[in-house]
């Protein structure tokens, strides 16, 4: 599968060869702050398969956590990109809206409804987990 994307500006472009290793909702707090007050739509990629063909995105990684995540943005527009986690080794976590072509993305679990708000909809067919799925 091939994946193109980049952010609301244009000034960053990634590009996927690979297959889609996971999709899925991710209601924690921390997500709800970097969304504005939704659940994270994301899919999980090979790091391997992902490049970026156009720019440098800039980063950000919390000093305060041990294992904190780094977080992936455009400095131009703001637009998040990704995550990199210690949770997903080898692995780009990356925002269903930053994708051309969003639709490829069917979610089969939601994660950390521990924290989900009455506003966030979770569909019926998709499995929920207060926390990560063991």
């Amino acid at each position: 599968m091939k994946l193109t994307g980049g952010c609301y500006c244009k000034a960053i472009r990634y590009s996927y060869e690979g297959e889609i290793k996971a999709a899925l909702q991710c209601h924690c707090r921390e997500c709800q702050y970097i969304t504005g007050g939704h659940p994270n739509a994301i899919v999980i990629l090979d790091l391997d398969g992902f490049k970026y063909e156009k720019g440098t995105p800039a980063s950000f990684k919390r000093s305060d956590l041990e294992k904190p995540v780094t977080r992936f943005f455009c400095p131009t527009c703001g637009t998040g990109i990704g995550t990199q986690t210690p949770a997903r080794p080898g692995s780009m976590v990356v925002k269903v809206g930053t994708l051309d072509d969003p639709s490829v993305y069917k979610p089969k679990i939601a994660i950390f409804t521990v924290d989900k708000q009455a506003f966030h909809h979770i569909p019926d067919d998709v499995q929920a987990f207060e926390r990560r799925p063991g």
